[in-house]
């Protein structure tokens, strides 16, 4: 590889230390690099009792600034980072390095003091790439489109605000499965199995494997089981009747992000994406022994 891009999540690398270090050391043996722009969502934090401030809360790489030949991005963060740039990134199939700066990191594959002899092995083309599939959902209100966007780890459907269970029905290709009284249900791919997903109570499932997982919310029933999909199955979420009969505001979260409102009688359809994540990997360290490694299991 020759033609570099970096993200960089900027709370964690401030003042771009690290990504300009990144940057100095490919363009010294002969690369390009490209620190790649950001539109940054602005949030406010309360200062003292009197004023708030301002502060970027996260960085959304624009595609629209990302140079056409760029052979593979580095993603600097955690695993939240490296989502967000699949995300953004989505459709253009470059291939993503995560840069783990956080404390469990699943997709970040090097360590942050780990980055140098990494990118010798990138320059060198020592690496093989493993496909992640990736969700695409659909908010309708009727025969209108409210919001359409894609996930790499999981689709989420929940209450807001109120605490009260919400009522849905579930649809596999157009056939009833089940009417779940519940907090939310999960919609997550093999990567998001061990996101929000194993904290439901999912099961972990390999992430280079084809499948969805359906995974309810605390739910108001005996059946607490996770579903297990074929990644070709179309799955419709049909919000019913809030049981109040005040039309509760339901939350859309495409990986934690990017929240669409949802009220009665709104359906939410997922299926798989045309569209994909290549995560680069550097070594023959197999998902068991990251999964032990970062689980602590003691064997």
């Amino acid at each position: 590889m020759d033609r570099y891009g970096i993200i960089t999540n900027v709370e964690k690398d401030k003042d771009l230390m690290v990504s300009r270090e990144i940057k100095d050391y490919l363009e010294r043996h002969g690369k390009s690099c490209t620190l790649l722009k950001h539109r940054d969502e602005m949030i406010s934090f309360a200062q003292d009792s009197d004023r708030e401030i301002e502060k970027p809360a996260f960085c959304y790489t624009d595609p629209k600034l990302v140079p056409e030949d760029i052979e593979c991005v580095l993603v600097l963060g955690g695993d939240g980072t490296l989502i967000q740039a699949a995300r953004d990134l989505s459709g253009k199939n470059i291939p993503l390095l995560g840069v783990n700066f956080g404390t469990l990191g699943y997709l970040a594959g090097v360590e942050k003091q780990h980055i140098l002899p990494a990118l010798d092995m990138l320059m060198a083309d020592r690496y093989t790439l493993e496909r992640r599939m990736m969700l695409d959902g659909t908010v309708c209100s009727g025969d209108k489109i409210k919001k359409r966007d894609v996930a790499l780890n999981d689709i989420v459907i929940s209450r807001s605000g109120v605490l009260r269970v919400i009522d849905f029905k579930i649809f596999v290709n157009g056939e009833f499965l089940n009417l779940y009284s519940a907090d939310g249900i999960i919609i997550a791919t093999p990567t998001g199995s061990t996101a929000y997903s194993m904290s439901a109570g999912g099961p972990i499932v390999s992430p280079e494997a084809s499948l969805m997982v359906v995974t309810p919310i605390c739910p108001h029933t005996l059946n607490t089981r996770s579903i297990i999909l074929s990644a070709e199955d179309t799955i419709t979420i049909e919000l019913c009747t809030d049981r109040s009969g005040n039309n509760e505001e339901r939350l859309v979260s495409f990986d934690g992000d990017n929240s669409q409102k949802a009220y009665e009688n709104d359906k939410i359809k997922i299926c798989r994406s045309r569209q994909y994540t290549n995560i680069i990997k550097l070594n023959k360290v197999s998902f068991l022994e990251i999964l032990r490694k970062k689980m602590s299991v003691n064997v």
